[in-house]
């Protein structure tokens, strides 16, 4: 089982997801219609478990051959597509649907969301990120509360996401009406 821990941000982080996503661009070519660091570590002074999450934003879910340019660099699918949890969705709505990967053997820890670009899901790790990224009391509250959970359910995943994820979706409506007022979009940079 493994422990949930959350550390301090490292400013490595970014470097990593780089490499990341450099090894990612060149299996997956025109397949890839943008790589994003996204995450708690995608977030400058924000504490996170020591995970790098990417999403790889692909034109169709069905194209097979994204799967196979990502196995055949050694990430492996688990199990296979999935579906993201936003509350107030329908959970077999297709807006939710996505494929995980996690990292070959040996590498550093990181995971993979592919995720069709435009759907709810793509955009809510993005509008996420930079929201937090802006607003510096909200990611100091999200800060404490991810600790506090980490410090409670160490090694109960299902507690801590049951309390944290349901949070992640308050704040990410208080983003979508950031977004509208700012005119928000995924490729204005907030770093």
């Amino acid at each position: 089982m493994t422990t949930i821990e959350i550390v301090e941000y490292r400013p490595v982080w970014v470097c990593e997801f780089n490499t990341i996503a450099q090894q990612l661009r060149s299996a997956l070519g025109e397949h890839a219609i943008r790589i994003d660091h996204i995450g708690s570590t995608s977030v400058p002074n924000l504490a996170a478990k020591d995970i790098i999450d990417v999403q790889v934003s692909v034109a169709n879910l069905d194209d097979e051959a994204v799967l196979c340019c990502l196995q055949n660099i050694g990430y492996r699918l688990s199990p296979e597509r999935t579906k993201d949890n936003i509350v107030g969705m329908d959970d077999d709505s297709v807006e939710l649907e996505k494929f995980f990967f996690l990292q070959p053997s040996k590498q550093r820890r990181a995971h993979i969301h592919v995720r069709e670009t435009g759907r709810v899901n793509q955009i809510y790790p993005l509008l996420f990120r930079d929201y937090l990224r802006v607003h510096e009391s909200t990611r100091c509250a999200y800060q404490k509360t991810k600790i506090e959970l980490a410090k409670k359910f160490p090694n109960d995943p299902q507690s801590y996401y049951a309390i944290k994820d349901p949070y992640m979706d308050a704040i990410y409506q208080a983003a979508l009406a950031w977004s509208d007022k700012s005119s928000w979009h995924p490729d204005q940079s907030f770093f």
